[in-house]
This record gives C-alpha cells, sequence and structure tokens, in this order.
C-alpha cells in the first residue's frame, strides 16, 4: 500500500479561503477515488511547513522554488477553470 500524500492548503489567512478550498478538493478527489490527508496554513507559513508534504494548493501567490509541487488557482471560489485545476491536483497525487 502507498503512502497517503499530505496537501498544504494555503491562503493570506490559513482560515476561511483555505477551508473552503480544502473541502472543495477533499468533496471532488473523492469522488475520483482519492483521499490524502489536509493541513492549513497562511501563506506566510508554507516555507517551514513544506517538508512533508507533497503538494501545495494556494489562493495567493507563494515563493517560488520550495522543492515541491505549487498550485496557485482561485478556481475553487470562482468556479472557473475548477475542472482543469482538479485535474493538476489529481496528476501529482497519483505520482
Amino acid at each position: 500500500m502507498t503512502k497517503q500524500k499530505t496537501v498544504l492548503f494555503a491562503c493570506g489567512t490559513g482560515i476561511a479561503t483555505s477551508t473552503v478550498v480544502a473541502h472543495a478538493v477533499e468533496d471532488a478527489l473523492k469522488e475520483r477515488g482519492i483521499t490524502f490527508h489536509s493541513r492549513q496554513c497562511k501563506a506566510t507559513e508554507v516555507a517551514g511547513q513544506i517538508d512533508d508534504v507533497d503538494l501545495v494548493v494556494s489562493t495567493t501567490q507563494l515563493p517560488k522554488d520550495l522543492g515541491k509541487p505549487v498550485i496557485t488557482t482561485l478556481a475553487f471560489l470562482t468556479g472557473i477553470g475548477k475542472a482543469e485545476a482538479l485535474d493538476k491536483i489529481e496528476a501529482v497525487l497519483r505520482r
């Protein structure tokens, strides 16, 4: 059995927006047969929490070269580009 992946959800405050996005991604990927651990943080905390995560999904720009895949998207708030964002997240989690 493969180790369950961990996704770090980041937004400006680490509270409201990242919670909405985390729940939306969890629900959508569960329908695709994918489960994962999720954590949330402020965008400013990502660098300090990146070591044990497989993917970062953020609603705000993050520093470059964090050493892990980063998907920056507002798709789960606007609904625009949501399917494409989910496809990208799924691709990383299936690696």
